[in-house]
């Protein structure tokens, strides 16, 4: 039996023992995890330091902050998550308990992503622990060091047995996806994407993909641009980059083509200093294959701003690039990286044409001070999340499904759309072995004055309050011992 194979059954044994279903408990390991956080807080930046170059205050600010938000929503709002969500009655359930019912799915296996690999791991971990589930958690092996201290650390602080932390590469992940698991949550491209889902589709496993692609970003020529391209700017070059809901391009008109360069070059040297490479808040590509992936999207493009690069180092300069065209390399896949090409169009509906072109992103960002222009693009377009004149900021808000639609992914989670999408949300009806009469209507023999009744039940759905439901209970209560009198005599 392979390490895989084993983890996954410990975590289904522990599940099977009921342990992991009580409130306290849910609450209690939330808070361990929350505790881990803050604890081994120096462990998790060091690690992030070594894998992404990220500063300190950016782990914070962009992995663990998060984190910590969304533990003390669940562990605020989960005895309201977890309790019967009592439902709309019809005339024929109005004297009955009616409700729906939130239970855990089972074991969910979770494989992070190493852009964040904290807040793409960990929060789909909350979720599964606020549901109820065991949890098999999976980090990128490309985050070498992050993924040693999620695998050292996060066992003394969780149940090892309820939520084992799995590491390894692609042949680990594979073995991982052959075992039987009640969902599979998993964060990444969408050609692996496709993989976990053909596997997933062996035991009818449910799936949440939580993907990319090319976010577009149409800046209007009457906003604030300076102020638009500061944002952009932000959105873009924040973990260099490497960033799924990353400004992918950007739309404008070729009149402000020339003051969006501007901006964003002011931008850039006001973030990152005239050196970047130097600029303890700016960081570096993964790896060399994805410099290398990178740099060859910049071959038959236009630099414009920046397109210093050092492979030895896996260091790309914040990069615009001027004048691309469609078919331009930069333009045939996510970017992924500190790469923004600047595509002219003649207005909003060229570029409403040219995003429905394309494969619907994970995000889409509009700038204009119009709010018929931002209506008009969310009306006529289609994406993930959509936000006007900012950028990133809407994954930070919990009340928000976070998700993609087609090929950028499917299912959405933070907040309670974490607890609902790891829950089985069971709907449950409890009648009485009482009023038979007014079941008549559905026993044979059928009749049309029998299906007269089954239609006013069932068709009239009328708004009442509680005086009124009391009413009509009396009266089908009397309609139902006048059937039954007759139905006996």
């Amino acid at each position: 039996m392979s390490r895989e194979q084993k983890a996954v059954e410990r975590a289904r044994k522990a599940f099977l023992t009921g342990r992991s279903k009580p409130l306290e408990h849910r609450i209690r390991q939330l808070k361990n995890l929350q505790r881990f956080l803050l604890e081994r807080e120096k462990e998790i930046a060091e690690a992030i330091k070594k894998d992404l170059n990220k500063s300190e205050a950016g782990t914070q600010l962009y992995e663990t902050l998060g984190l910590e938000g969304e533990i003390i929503l669940a562990v605020k709002k989960l005895a309201e998550w977890v309790a019967p969500r009592p439902v709309e009655k019809n005339l024929l359930t109005i004297s009955d308990t009616v409700y729906i019912q939130p239970e855990p799915l089972g074991v969910v296996l979770i494989i992070g992503a190493w852009n964040y690999p904290w807040a793409v791991t960990i929060q789909p971990l909350i979720g599964a622990i606020a549901a109820g589930n065991a949890a098999v958690v999976k980090p990128s092996e490309v985050c070498v060091h992050t993924a040693k201290v999620m695998e050292d650390l996060l066992p003394a602080y969780i149940d090892k047995e309820l939520y084992p932390v799995v590491t390894g590469g692609v042949s680990e992940t594979q073995e991982l996806l052959r075992q039987r698991f009640d969902h599979v949550f998993y964060t990444g491209n969408s050609m692996v994407g496709k993989l976990v889902m053909e596997a997933a589709a062996k035991h009818l496993t449910p799936i949440t993909l939580e993907l990319g692609g090319k976010s577009p970003c149409y800046i209007d020529k009457n906003c604030d641009i300076p102020i638009a391209c500061r944002r952009v700017t932000w959105g873009k070059y924040s973990n260099c980059g490497q960033t799924c809901i990353a400004p992918d391009y950007i739309l404008c008109e070729p009149s402000i083509q020339g003051r969006v360069l501007e901006e964003i070059k002011k931008s850039i040297k006001a973030f990152y200093t005239e050196d970047p490479k130097t600029c303890p808040d700016y960081g570096r590509i993964i790896n060399q294959r994805h410099f290398k992936r990178i740099m060859a999207m910049t071959e038959d493009s236009t630099i414009a701003i920046g397109g210093d690069s050092d492979e030895s180092t896996c260091y790309i300069a914040p990069t615009v690039l001027k004048d691309v065209q469609v078919n331009s390399k930069v333009m045939q896949e996510e970017i992924f990286g500190p790469l923004l090409p600047i595509l002219t169009v003649s207005g909003v509906d060229e570029a409403i044409d040219f995003i429905n072109k394309g494969e619907k992103p994970l995000a889409l960002y509009i700038f204009s001070p119009d709010d018929k222009v931002i209506k008009k693009v969310i009306a006529e377009t289609s994406s993930g999340g959509v936000l006007a004149n900012d950028c990133l900021v809407h994954y930070s808000v919990s009340a928000l499904p976070f998700g993609g639609v087609g090929n950028s992914g499917m299912g959405s989670y933070h907040g309670k759309f974490s607890f609902d999408n790891l829950s089985h949300l069971r709907g449950c009806l409890i009648k009485q072995l009482k009023m038979e009469g007014v079941n008549d209507m559905r026993y044979p023999p059928h009749t049309a004055k029998k299906l007269f009744w089954a239609r006013f039940f069932i068709l009239k759905n009328p708004d009442l309050g509680f005086i009124g439901r009391m009413t009509l209970l009396t009266i089908i209560a009397v309609v139902a011992a006048m059937v039954l009198q007759r139905y006996l005599q």
